[in-house]
């Protein structure tokens, strides 16, 4: 949907409470955050035919009703790239904690949080009242509006075929995981924890990543660049410095 005058202008004075505090441009450049380690992983192009870009749990969100951000982007196949926040010896798995797709080779200088437009802007008060998206199978998806469809489409022939009572991850996509897992082992549990995935039928790709930490709701940003173009998206799963910096302190008790 294409927002009102009124919502756009609420969205301009609100801005500068929609911007991320975190530095996301770190999580893709820097050695470590908060002590842990960091590494990227490049999973293949996501297709944007349309320009018009949703995030979205793929198994549990990626529906009709979901509208695509109301800033839209110049179609095409665009790289997208994880930042992992790499396990200590010994202890927790990879942990996916922000996915990039850049538009431009610009360096965002400030990030804004991506609306769909319908949000009630009223709610936000404060930096950090923000909105994001559910992920209800810990599972994230990057779509274009017209793939969604396309999508939609390939769901209904595998019911068809499968029965209605059929579990898509279970029945089609956990196979596909554990195949992407054994040709491409770094930074995935054995069971797969992404996959770049071509709609059968079409050359529509569709990455598809663990949510960091698993089920909650999670902000996606506009990346900007100097001269106030968007130059990229960022889904973040993982604030690391909050969620990291205090390890050691605790460890110490």
């Amino acid at each position: 949907m294409q927002p009102g005058k009124e919502w756009l202008e609420a969205y301009e004075r609100k801005k500068p409470l929609l911007t991320c505090s975190a530095d996301l441009n770190a999580y893709f450049t820097a050695a470590e955050i908060a002590d842990k380690k960091l590494s990227r992983l490049l999973i293949g192009a996501v297709s944007l035919p349309s320009g018009k870009i949703i995030v979205s749990d793929p198994l549990a969100g990626l529906s009709a009703d979901v509208e695509p951000y109301f800033i839209a982007v110049s179609p095409g196949e665009y790289e997208v790239e994880l930042a992992v926040v790499v396990p200590d010896e010994g202890g927790d798995c990879a942990r996916y904690a922000a996915a990039r797709v850049r538009f431009s080779d610009a360096e965002a200088v400030r990030y804004v949080e991506a609306l769909t437009g319908a949000e009630d802007l009223s709610k936000v008060d404060g930096q950090g009242d923000g909105f994001g998206f559910p992920v209800d199978a810990g599972l994230a998806c990057i779509c274009d509006a017209k793939v969604r469809d396309a999508f939609l489409d390939f769901e209904n022939e595998f019911r068809k075929e499968a029965g209605e009572d059929s579990n898509l991850y279970d029945d089609y996509f956990s196979a596909l995981m554990a195949e992407n897992f054994e040709k491409y082992p770094q930074h995935q549990r054995e069971g797969g924890d992404w996959l770049n995935w071509t709609i059968p039928g079409s050359e529509y790709r569709i990455p598809i990543f663990q949510s960091g930490f698993g089920d909650g709701y999670y902000p996606v940003w506009f990346g900007y660049d100097k001269n106030g173009d968007v130059c990229s998206l960022v889904v973040q799963f993982i604030d690391i410095e909050a969620a990291y910096s205090g390890e050691e302190e605790e460890e110490e008790d």
